[in-house]
């Protein structure tokens, strides 16, 4: 696989951004929802981004990690390109025990997040991918879970990319991909 680059990567940006539905106000006031369903209902569609994440993935990846839950839709199909396995990063209390889990700060309070340790081998290089980086507190709680199990994050890859809630700062030295930057 090939990672795409100028005209084709701008054409498929664009393609990404039509499909997107914007839902202002949702799930509280204030929030501009970046809705990806649509994307996902065009078989055409889903099948290219797949293929973009996929081919511009560093290297060799042993495991996708897809974050809680629409990151699910995208590691799934990624990781079956890749031919990796695929390691759901889930909310506090929806899988089963043993696991391991990284509590985060968001601005009125707190989330965690857990994976199983023993999806993890020591060593393993993940690529975690999600549908969207905001403000990166779920991302970096990942990546920092994902480490602590002795995993090696070689890569962040996202859907999209909210630039003015500037995610990347909490993911310093990452590499991170967005195939749209809004």
């Amino acid at each position: 696989m090939s990672a795409l680059t100028g005209d084709a990567r701008a054409d498929l940006a664009r393609r990404v951004d039509g499909l997107l539905r914007t839902v202002p106000d949702f799930p509280e006031p204030g929030v501009q929802f970046r809705d990806i369903m649509p994307l996902l209902a065009d078989p055409a569609a889903f099948a290219e981004v797949v293929a973009a994440l996929a081919a511009d993935a560093p290297g060799r990846v042993d495991l996708v990690a897809g974050m809680e839950a629409r990151g699910f839709l995208l590691a799934a199909p990624v990781a079956t390109a890749l031919g990796a396995g695929v390691v759901p990063v889930r909310k506090a209390g929806k899988l089963p025990g043993p696991v391991a889990s990284a509590t985060y700060a968001l601005e009125y309070g707190t989330a965690t997040v857990e994976v199983q340790p023993f999806t993890v081998p020591a060593g393993a290089r993940v690529l975690v991918i999600d549908d969207v980086l905001a403000t990166g507190g779920t991302a970096a709680a990942t990546v920092e879970l994902l480490e602590r199990c002795g995993a090696e994050v070689v890569g962040l890859s996202f859907l999209v990319e909210l630039e003015a809630l500037r995610g990347r700062d909490l993911l310093p030295g990452r590499e991170i991909d967005a195939l749209l930057t809004l």
